[in-house]
């Protein structure tokens, strides 16, 4: 069935049974498609929002995270609503699958563009929603964004970046990539560069011009040497206090490179030296918790170079979770 928002968005590639019983404990069981739901004034209640962003070609490297989005639903059986660890049930929260933006065989521009329309629906008919994009390469962050911007252009955006690279590159060296979204939106003009903060950049992984940029543009950034001496939690919280200052909503993208490769086999362009496990869940709850993050976006994680037990895809649909955690918290705290 076709939802309210076609052709914006199709439908989920395929659809978990909800127990008949209505006894909900798995993932799987919890997050609604949106093709269920009849009254669309009925959804905008709806704590969270996922949007499926199958695009890879616009990645520099070769890139199969076009299959994301479909493995990351086929990982919800393996996790359960309940998370042990802060003594919560996301079953309470109404989440729901807008299924996936329309992609061009050959297209690129097409493609983005289809992205941003998709998000400037998703903002404008969810006000109040979290909107959650599951790429997909790192270009479609600068998609949604723009797409967030034309839905609500009287707010100010700021960006929480975790990742390897700055993705500065020059658009006029391989068009809008997965290497270009942050520039991208400094030069169109949607995001200021001192309203930029990005942690985990690392290593031998950015050309010296980059971070020159970096600097000329106001980019806030922390070596993720600099962010483990003050704290990942302690360097997320920061920033975000920063931002709160600056902007009205902060968007966080979560580039999965950021992930220190013994951690992501199934990231291309993963590296020695990255974040561990537990590093990006605890910064990614801890901007999960601030009241102005209200949207993210999962990128650059590829299904088909993962291993069979497909420990990146589960890690992803955990940062997912995580974040979930983090805004289940702060609607705890603020009731």
């Amino acid at each position: 069935m076709k939802s309210f928002l076609y052709p914006k968005t199709n439908p989920p590639s395929f659809t978990w049974l909800r127990p008949e019983n209505g006894v909900i404990s798995k993932v799987h069981e919890w997050i609604q498609p949106i093709t269920d739901v009849t009254n669309p004034e009925e959804a905008k209640n709806a704590e969270v929002v996922i949007l499926g962003v199958p695009l890879s070609r616009s990645s520099i490297s070769a890139s199969g995270a076009s299959e994301f989005p479909e493995a990351f639903r086929r990982s919800w059986r393996s996790f359960a609503t309940y998370n042990l660890d802060d003594d919560v049930d996301l079953a309470e929260m109404t989440v729901l699958d807008a299924g996936d933006v329309p992609m061009h065989v050959t297209d690129i521009s097409k493609c983005h563009n289809n992205i941003i329309q998709a998000s400037e629906l998703l903002h404008s008919h969810f006000l109040d929603s979290k909107v959650c994009a599951i790429g997909g390469d790192h270009s479609i962050t600068a998609m949604m964004v723009k797409g967030m911007h034309q839905a609500k252009p009287s707010e100010r955006i700021g960006i929480l970046q975790f990742d390897t690279h700055f993705d500065l590159r020059d658009m006029s060296d391989n068009g809008p990539s997965n290497g270009t979204p942050m520039r991208n939106l400094i030069e169109s003009g949607v995001v200021d560069g001192s309203n930029m903060y990005n942690i985990g950049l690392h290593g031998f992984f950015n050309t010296k011009d980059l971070k020159q940029y970096a600097d000329e543009k106001g980019v806030n950034y922390f070596t993720l040497r600099e962010a483990r001496k003050k704290g990942i939690e302690e360097t997320v919280q920061q920033c975000l206090e920063e931002l709160s200052l600056k902007v009205d909503t902060i968007y966080l993208t979560v580039d999965m490179d950021v992930l220190d490769i013994a951690y992501a086999p199934g990231v291309p362009a993963s590296t020695p030296g990255g974040m561990t496990t537990e590093e990006l869940l605890e910064g990614v709850l801890a901007a999960g918790l601030h009241p102005k993050v209200k949207a993210m976006d999962i990128v650059c994680l590829d299904p088909l170079k993962d291993t069979l037990v497909q420990p990146t895809v589960k890690l992803g649909t955990h940062v997912f979770l995580t974040f979930l955690t983090g805004v289940m918290l702060r609607q705890s705290a603020s009731n």
